[in-house]
């Protein structure tokens, strides 16, 4: 009977030692690989060509998400497992929506896991059956807030410093000429990065503007005026 070649992506050198002995002592199982980065993890990946990939979300260089992205892209036919910590049903939502084939966490990292193991290897999808309804229930509005300003983080993070130093000018209300004199710029040279910060940024006016520096944070209520 051919055996389910595994790899094990995990920072904690005890665990994943751990994980690998007991996958190893079970008969239909043989860990081919380990990685204790997100870097790391994703050349495995690519060398072995393993059936399953245990991943943590957790992992210096790469996070497990971005390895993931890469891992399926690098290994198609390898079946990734979230094995995590973080029972967060915001967590869960991402992993699956870059393609996890299943979540597992840490805490149950016993037959449960061998059982979600066997699961995606034959080509199914392991929920915990709470994660299940986690998945099936809309996302709470605290949790499409943070989304939102994660992707609002994204997005301020394409800004050049200068074109963020202006995009903080123009919330606080300082007009193009005050804006020059402070940054020593000449009036057309602001216009163009203000241009090219509203393109970047998707806004149209100040006031969806001053909404979004109050989304990542570069203005408190306090600072934000009118349009």
């Amino acid at each position: 009977m051919s055996k389910i070649r595994i790899v094990v992506a995990d920072d904690h050198a005890v665990l994943q030692a751990g994980l690998e002995a007991m996958l190893n002592a079970e008969t239909d199982m043989h860990v081919v690989g380990t990685a204790g980065d997100g870097y790391a993890a994703v050349r495995q990946a690519a060398l072995l060509q393993p059936d399953v990939i245990l991943l943590d979300i957790n992992m210096p260089g790469l996070n497990g998400l971005e390895a993931l992205e890469q891992m399926r892209a690098q290994a198609p036919k390898s079946r990734v497992l979230i094995l995590t910590m973080h029972d967060d049903a915001q967590y869960l939502r991402q992993a699956m929506a870059h393609g996890a084939a299943g979540y597992v966490l840490k805490q149950s990292a016993g037959k449960e896991l061998l059982t979600a193991i066997r699961t995606v290897w034959q080509g199914g999808v392991y929920l915990h059956p709470t994660h299940a309804r986690a998945l099936a229930a809309p996302p709470s509005a605290s949790a499409a807030v943070a989304a939102e300003r994660s992707e609002a983080a994204k997005r301020f993070q394409l800004l050049s410093e200068r074109e963020a130093e202006v995009f903080r000018l123009v919330a606080l209300g300082y007009r193009n000429s005050e804006i020059a004199e402070q940054l020593s710029l000449s009036v057309k040279t602001v216009e163009t990065y203000k241009s090219r910060m509203m393109d970047k940024l998707g806004l149209q006016t100040r006031t969806a503007l001053v909404r979004f520096a109050l989304e990542v944070g570069v203005l408190q209520k306090t600072d934000a005026g009118g349009d």
